[in-house]
């Protein structure tokens, strides 16, 4: 484990498994909406929503991909890690009340440069609402213990 309290690439392993739940609240939705400008009504215009094919207000997309960050950057790889890239495909809508259950799985470890492929999956009840993988890149305890110089070797043993 890294001075930050996650993975360093030694640490992982294919199959290493990690989940994050959070159930969505108005709240969340609402604040979300302030934050990324997304105000489409699908959101948070409840009689408009009905007469969709949702037949109700559904969480943004990008919301429930965020509860993936929230696992990358607290579970695993944690703390220190850097999000290199994300492929989302949205499988089913997200209403307030559910709980995501935000689960990323490593699969591939490139440890020459330090990077590491997860498999990311929401799922709520059990079902899918979002699948995708993510390119992470993570420290190394090599190089964090032949840069240690100050307090900006953690910085750059993430870095290289």
């Amino acid at each position: 484990m890294n001075v930050l309290g996650g993975y360093d690439v030694e640490d992982l392993s294919i199959g290493m498994s990690a989940t994050f739940s959070k159930t969505i609240t108005e709240a969340d939705i609402v604040l979300f909406a302030g934050v990324s400008g997304d105000s489409n009504a699908i959101h948070i215009n409840q009689e408009y929503a009905e007469s969709t094919v949702f037949a109700g207000r559904i969480a943004h997309g990008m919301l429930t991909a965020s509860i993936i960050s929230a696992t990358v950057a607290n579970k695993l790889p944690g703390p220190g890690a850097i999000y290199i890239s994300q492929n989302l495909i949205f499988r089913a809508p997200v209403r307030p009340g559910d709980t995501v259950h935000a689960t990323v799985t490593v699969r591939q470890i490139v440890a020459g440069k330090n990077y590491v492929t997860l498999q990311t999956i929401c799922t709520v009840n059990g079902g899918a609402v979002i699948e995708g993988e993510a390119l992470v890149k993570v420290g190394t305890r090599q190089l964090a213990t032949s840069r240690v110089t100050g307090k900006e070797s953690t910085a750059r043993a993430l870095c290289s």
